[in-house]
């Protein structure tokens, strides 16, 4: 049986704790992938990473040397302009590459790590590049090409995603990305059952709090919506830690919520075991992303349980809400109070947008995923 190594990002974790969305696509593939039984799926992680772990991938641990500091980045980015490679990101991955060193062959899966295909030359490994993003700031198109060239595969969550990344490489790289989309877990994400616990109908975010998710653009329109009968809240920290001390931009956004007409409330990160039970307190899902966002997992949770969505229609968020929602334009504080005015005055379009929501949620499971992945996988075995 074909083996599949994932291999995560330095650092992160392969666990329910986190929300960080490359293992959370690691495990929907890989849980999808136990169904058929064609490949096995291993994770290759930092073995310091959390614990409890999914079950769904068996780990390949190694001792890590972390992810790279702002300023090695920083050194890293005038390096490639110059034409030298990224020695300080070659460091953080080097431990990842010696640990498949002597291990059977594998299609190893670099998830959002375009050094990680020419590193593995040296073992007898295939590599495929997994991109969740796009490619790194300041890539050229010959820095690109040199560190792609020995991916048998480029992989992409979204079709916008896969535009961006063939604009920027070479004609004989564009013709080996493929698009697998992202799948939601239609069993963990359900529709509610039992009656709203709060008498105002309540309007959700969910994500990381930063200026590129637009939880501030939510507040903007919803100070133009001369009304008092719902609820705004904000789930989410600047990254995936609960404690964290708040950022700038969310004591900001505290201060938008205190001139608002209405109650809103912040509730720090929560884990993705407490995520489906969270929206399912919610009657409206807002995701108004001021960036062209590959794909956008909560847009595809919170239609999984059968809410009316309101998203920015930029890069993949489109693909996944289909008409099953409504798109505004990223940063249209106008353009989002009115869709979100509409949705508030009328019960039987929120009905029947959660009803859709779910039923397209339902043909975009993980298995979809891995099906589109695995046919990936057996042109390469060809």
């Amino acid at each position: 049986m074909p083996s599949v190594v994932h291999a995560l990002t330095p650092g992160d974790h392969f666990s329910p704790r986190t929300g960080s969305a490359i293992p959370t696509v690691v495990h929907g593939l890989a849980s999808a992938a136990e169904q058929d039984r064609r490949y096995t799926n291993q994770v290759l992680l930092d073995a310091s990473t959390f614990r409890p772990r999914y079950t769904s991938a068996d780990a390949i641990e190694y001792a890590g040397a972390g992810y790279p500091a702002g300023w090695e980045r920083a050194v890293d980015l005038g390096l490639s302009r110059l034409g030298l490679p990224r020695v300080r990101t070659q460091r953080s991955y080097g431990p990842m590459v010696a640990a498949l060193e002597g291990r059977p062959e594998a299609l190893v899966i670099a998830h959002n790590a375009p050094i990680l295909p020419r590193m593995l030359t040296r073992t007898s490994h295939t590599p495929v590049y997994y991109a969740h993003n796009d490619l790194p700031r300041g890539m050229s198109r010959r820095e690109a090409d040199r560190a792609l060239a020995p991916a048998v595969a480029v992989v992409a969550v979204s079709a916008d995603l896969a535009g961006r990344i063939a604009s920027r490489v070479s004609r004989t790289l564009a013709d080996r990305i493929r698009v697998v989309e992202n799948g939601v877990d239609t069993t963990a994400f359900q529709v509610r059952t039992a009656p709203a616990g709060s008498s105002r109908l309540r309007v959700m975010f969910v994500g990381r709090i930063v200026p590129d998710k637009g939880p501030d653009v939510l507040l903007r329109a919803a100070a133009g919506l001369a009304r008092d009968d719902y609820e705004i809240v904000i789930v989410g920290s600047q990254g995936f830690d609960a404690q964290a001390q708040l950022s700038p931009y969310e004591r900001e956004l505290r201060s938008l919520a205190a001139t608002a007409a209405v109650p809103v409330s912040f509730q720090p990160f929560v884990d993705r075991a407490a995520l489906p039970a969270l929206l399912q307190s919610a009657d409206v899902f807002v995701a108004p992303s001021r960036w062209p966002e590959p794909s956008g997992l909560t847009v595809g949770e919170a239609m999984a349980t059968g809410l009316p969505v309101i998203a920015s229609d930029a890069g993949g968020i489109a693909s996944v809400l289909g008409d099953a929602g409504l798109l505004v334009r990223p940063g249209d504080v106008p353009a989002l109070a009115d869709a979100l005015g509409s949705l508030l005055d009328d019960a039987v379009l929120r009905a029947a947008l959660g009803g859709a929501a779910r039923r397209r949620a339902e043909n975009r499971s993980w298995v979809r995923s891995w099906g589109q992945l695995r046919l990936v996988l057996d042109e390469m075995l060809l």
